[in-house]
């Protein structure tokens, strides 16, 4: 397929579902969680479907023939979008759906404990690195250059709204995703772990 028939453009309200089913089908370290939880709306309902409801600003998705095949989402302030989550979120969309279990014992039971913990998007270099993201490309296109597309869309929206630095955690388990940022300026930050790595980009001096 050429790359011109890929069209980059901003996120709209009409493009939800097509966003939460790209959510889904790259949720297991870059493969379908189709199945794998208790809901298929539980991987969309905390990694997704927040993040277009709070900054649809921050989000833009990539649009073929066939339709959306994948995103990038934003936020700007993690620590203002995690009292939104905290508030907002969690008690409308979150907790009449699903339930907090504990101990965490399953996959499961961890994606819903994420759901009701927003805090833990809280690390210590969020002065310095305070914008996250979420990007997810169906597999028809991957390798093509999109995803480096769609980071540097969200960077220079970022710097042009002098937001100094941005961050995300990547699965341990996803090697691909790791050298994929590696490649574009992230680094480990001091809080990254080898189970939980979070790695960091200076956008603006």
């Amino acid at each position: 397929m050429d790359d011109s028939t890929a069209e980059i453009r901003p996120y709209e309200p009409g493009d939800l579902d097509a966003v939460s089913r790209v959510c889904l089908l790259t949720a297991e370290a870059g493969g379908d969680a189709s199945g794998l939880y208790v809901s298929d709306d539980l991987m969309p309902d905390v990694f997704a479907r927040p993040y277009v409801a709070y900054q649809p600003d921050l989000a833009f998705v990539v649009e073929d023939e066939e339709g959306v095949a994948g995103y990038i989402l934003g936020v700007a302030d993690t620590a203002s979008f995690v009292r939104w989550f905290g508030t907002e979120w969690v008690p409308t969309a979150i907790a009449g759906r699903y339930a907090h279990t504990q101990p965490v014992v399953s996959k499961d039971d961890l994606i819903r404990h994420l759901a009701f913990t927003p805090e833990r998007m809280l690390i210590p270099e969020l002065a310095d690195y305070p914008a996250h993201l979420h990007i997810d490309l169906l597999p028809r296109l991957q390798g093509r250059g999109l995803g480096r597309t769609l980071i540097e869309v969200l960077v220079e929206t970022l710097r042009g709204r002098g937001v100094p630095g941005l961050h995300l955690s990547v699965d341990a388990a996803n090697t691909s995703a790791r050298a994929f940022y590696d490649r574009l300026g992230f680094t480990d930050l001091p809080s990254s772990t080898p189970d939980a790595p979070t790695l960091g980009r200076r956008l603006c001096p």
